[in-house]
């Protein structure tokens, strides 16, 4: 019976790396296509990553209307660009690699501006509550539970607001997307050591702050 269950274990390891390679081959072919001038292709392209970049870019910046910005300037640069893909990165990470780098101008402008990075707004100027929206069916069941909830949620995202635009984006892009401290180096054109030292310090600053709220 183990052998049976290896077996059908090694068979599906097969058949799953079979089909990235694949979806790998057609992701080329509709790269090259869309360098060659396939309006199409490029289309294509944008319909397979457009809900991860919408979704990063909100994440990123808290604020509906700034990710819509970003999601359009996003893919217009994408599109302007393409001629100067050169297949040394998956497409994934070079498409994502231009968000981060829009976020980072933005997290910057407002840095500047000295604005409050823990509001979050919507397209018609009044703050939401992400972490609101989020389903919780335990929550409901327990309404100081979701309250203590909110509130952690409130502080998380004004610590979040203390860090430097570089400190929360690689902290973000490790915690909440999940993505490799190599694949974020490359995004923010660093080392996998900045980033992994970047993050520490996020980690570090988030913990001291945090703390004093307890």
């Amino acid at each position: 019976m183990d052998g049976a269950n290896r077996g059908s274990s090694g068979r599906d390891d097969a058949n799953a790396a079979e089909e990235r390679a694949h979806s790998r081959a057609l992701e080329t072919d509709l790269i090259r296509e869309a360098q060659a001038g396939s309006r199409a292709a490029f289309d294509a392209l944008v319909r397979q990553y457009e809900h991860q970049v919408l979704r990063l870019a909100l994440h990123l910046t808290g604020s509906e209307h700034d990710a819509e910005d970003i999601y359009q300037e996003a893919f217009l640069k994408a599109y302007r660009y393409i001629g100067n893909f050169r297949f040394e990165c998956s497409f994934y990470t070079w498409i994502y690699r231009i968000v981060t780098n829009l976020c980072l101008d933005q997290l910057r402008r407002r840095k500047t501006r000295r604005e409050d990075n823990a509001v979050v707004v919507d397209r018609s100027g009044d703050e939401i509550d992400l972490l609101a929206s989020v389903s919780d069916d335990r929550s409901f069941s327990n309404p100081a539970r979701e309250l203590d909830r909110k509130l952690l949620g409130e502080q998380i995202q004004a610590a979040l607001g203390k860090l430097t635009p570089r400190e929360r984006m690689v902290f973000e892009l490790k915690h909440y997307q999940g993505l490799r401290l190599r694949t974020i180096g490359e995004m923010l054109h660093t080392t996998e050591e900045t980033a992994k030292n970047t993050l520490f310090r996020a980690t570090k600053k988030l913990r001291a702050q945090l703390a004093e709220l307890r």
